[in-house]
């Protein structure tokens, strides 16, 4: 059985999941409106990651005998400038997302919970990989400046961007 402030606390964690997959969607849309179709590729994936880690947490809670609770999304920008702008803003948004896995698994020292603790450090991990990819490509689109066929490039190589499931899921299945 899982606590209350734990249950809350994933509840809200996966509004929070679901909130990033509709911002990553956006951002997917927007530089698809742009002609950018890798760029739009790599944030529609990221959209799809966001749905499973809220999943993951979902199928946790549920598991645990917490209920979960779907509440409204907040509306996400819908306009980003350029690619690093977007990319930027997505190392933003990581680092908040780091923060809030952090505060999930301090609670869960707080509250003794070991299962929790221990879900949580896929997740740990995972933060780590998704602040290091938005670092690389912030680099990237800065070293390439506004070099049309640097844009081209990245344009490309994002576009190989495949998806598959992450291993919480993929083990369930």
């Amino acid at each position: 059985m899982i606590s209350k402030k734990l249950e809350e606390a994933i509840n809200a964690q996966i509004n929070a999941e679901l909130w990033s997959a509709y911002l990553y969607l956006s951002m997917g849309m927007n530089f698809e409106d742009k002609g950018l179709s890798g760029i739009a590729n790599w944030f529609k994936i990221q959209f799809k990651e966001e749905q499973d880690h809220a999943t993951i947490f979902m199928n946790y809670l549920n598991s645990r005998g917490g209920r979960v609770i779907l509440r409204p999304i907040a509306e996400v920008e819908t306009e980003w400038a350029t690619p690093l702008d977007a990319f930027k803003a997505t190392l933003k948004h990581e680092q908040v997302v780091t923060s809030l896995i952090h505060d999930l698994y301090f609670l869960s020292e707080e509250e003794r919970d070991p299962a929790t603790r221990s879900m949580l450090q896929w997740f740990i991990d995972e933060q780590v990989e998704e602040e290091e990819t938005a670092k690389q490509l912030i680099d990237k689109l800065i070293m390439i400046g506004d070099n049309g066929y640097g844009l081209y490039q990245i344009d490309k190589e994002l576009a190989t961007r495949v998806y598959s499931a992450p291993a919480p899921l993929a083990a369930a299945e």
